[in-house]
């Protein structure tokens, strides 16, 4: 279970269809949904 800040919620919030990505500069990420409002919700994880 991933969890997140909702920008629009303006809480902590369970990501739902949570994705690892890499960004450009190398450290890792998750990316989903908020599972109480649908909003895009962006967690940055670290390099390891």
């Amino acid at each position: 279970m991933a969890e997140g800040r909702c920008m629009k919620c303006k809480k902590n919030v369970e990501i739902k269809n949570a994705q690892e990505v890499v960004m450009k500069n190398g450290m890792k990420a998750l990316k989903g949904v908020c599972a109480a409002c649908g909003t895009k919700v962006f967690r940055i994880v670290g390099k390891a």
